[in-house]
């Protein structure tokens, strides 16, 4: 078994500023009101970084990176 990186949102939490997917662009974008739409499937390796960053800058914590487990 092995962990694979998935952002999550909380949706109640966010407020749609959007410093999210000005930090990771690849892996967040923006609905029509300004809340981010996370990508499907596990962050690749190398946007890890920004991923990290993108849940530091949220200003109200909304934003997670949560390991997921996979068969193999």
């Amino acid at each position: 078994m092995t962990a694979e990186r998935v952002l999550r949102v909380n949706p109640i939490a966010c407020a749609g500023r959007g410093l999210c997917a000005e930090v990771a662009p690849e892996l967040i974008t923006l609905d029509d009101w300004g809340f981010p739409v996370i990508a499907k499937g596990p962050v690749p390796p190398g946007q890890a970084a920004e991923a990290r960053a993108a849940v530091r800058i949220c200003p109200l914590l909304a934003l997670r990176l949560a390991a997921r487990r996979t068969a193999g």
